[in-house]
């Protein structure tokens, strides 16, 4: 079975699966597991800031960052498309009481004049705008990648209204990769980062969010309250650290093979509109009158998994667990289905 219904499906590798055996462990809750300590040190050091902090999912990281950066009813600035909107089951408003504005924008990309007209104004009637979050690569834009300068005009905004900027880096080292960003540069406009690392790097678990010591003191003691402080956990980390080691050169492979089914989908005429492809994740539509399940049952009656987003929306993501004769099979398939 070919599975493009994410790429946190992704096994590990033997590699991996013996980097983590040999793992030397300790109790990270009391900060003595070597293997967490040295992870969550190199991404620090990597992207410039302070310190990190492991976390057992990209969404625990994006919430505990929620949870430090704002107080109950605090607004939240986002994209209509934002994974911390739609995907983490309400957590802003569950976890930390704040609410959400939602920003438009082609294929959950906006702009800092975007975050400027949100901002509301000092007001015993409103929330406090406190917080903009930006998602880099898009998920529900199909893998978009943000600019750096409109990053860097957002981050403007937010430092002259004293704001806070956290970047979701679901599939940071997917953006990242593209065109060889300077990973401190882009780091420098954030002032909070979650990194996954169980997505298209292969982890089996595992997202590092990083800071000030000061936000990371705070956000260790969120975890705790969130229940997720771990033990001997060294062995995910090590995982982690494997991927980052192994898997980041090859996700441009992802993406070449991301373009070229896109190319095929793009001719069948039962597809109306595929998204652009920068990264691995292909976002398309069939056509009007067609069902997306309808299509995902063909798929499935030819070994091939994939995810509806909407009704006449399909996702595929490319990683590292599908091989090129599979990409030859999904390329065949998606040129000659009519459904």
């Amino acid at each position: 079975m070919i599975d493009l219904r994410s790429d946190t499906v992704t096994r590990p590798t033997e590699g991996m699966k013996r980097a983590m055996a040999n793992a030397q462990l300790g109790d990270d809750v009391f900060m003595e597991d070597p293997s967490i300590n040295a992870l969550q040190s190199r991404l620090a050091k990597d992207f410039g800031k302070e310190a990190g902090l492991f976390c057992a999912s990209g969404t625990m990281a994006n919430q505990i960052a929620i949870k430090v950066h704002t107080q109950p009813g605090d607004q939240v600035i986002c994209s209509w498309a934002a994974h911390v909107y739609h995907y983490e089951g309400g957590g802003m408003a569950r976890h930390s009481g704040a609410t959400a504005k939602l920003l438009p924008g082609e294929r959950g990309l906006f702009k800092a004049s975007d975050v400027e007209s949100a901002i509301l104004a000092e007001n015993i009637h409103y929330p406090v705008s406190r917080l903009v979050v930006i998602e880099d690569t898009s998920n529900k834009g199909g893998g978009a990648i943000w600019p750096l300068k409109d990053i860097k005009d957002v981050a403007a905004v937010c430092v002259k209204n004293g704001l806070s900027l956290h970047l979701d880096g679901a599939r940071l080292y997917n953006r990242l990769i593209v065109d060889n960003t300077d990973k401190k540069d882009y780091a420098s406009s954030f002032d909070s980062i979650s990194i996954c690392l169980s997505k298209s790097l292969g982890a089996p678990i595992g997202s590092v969010l990083l800071g000030t010591k000061e936000f990371i003191k705070e956000a260790r003691r969120i975890r705790k309250v969130f229940g997720g402080g771990m033990r001997q956990a060294g062995m995910l980390a090590a995982a982690g650290s494997y991927a980052l080691d192994h898997h980041v050169d090859r996700l441009k492979v992802d993406h070449e093979r991301a373009k070229q089914i896109s190319e095929v989908l793009d001719e069948n005429p039962d597809i109306e509109e595929v998204m652009p492809v920068e990264t691995n994740i292909i976002v398309f539509d069939v056509a009007k009158g067609k069902k997306a399940d309808d299509l995902i049952a063909h798929l499935k009656e030819h070994d091939i998994l994939a995810f509806a987003t909407g009704p006449r929306s399909i996702r595929f993501v490319l990683h590292l667990d599908v091989s090129d004769e599979d990409v030859e099979k999904v390329v065949k398939i998606c040129r000659d289905f009519r459904f």
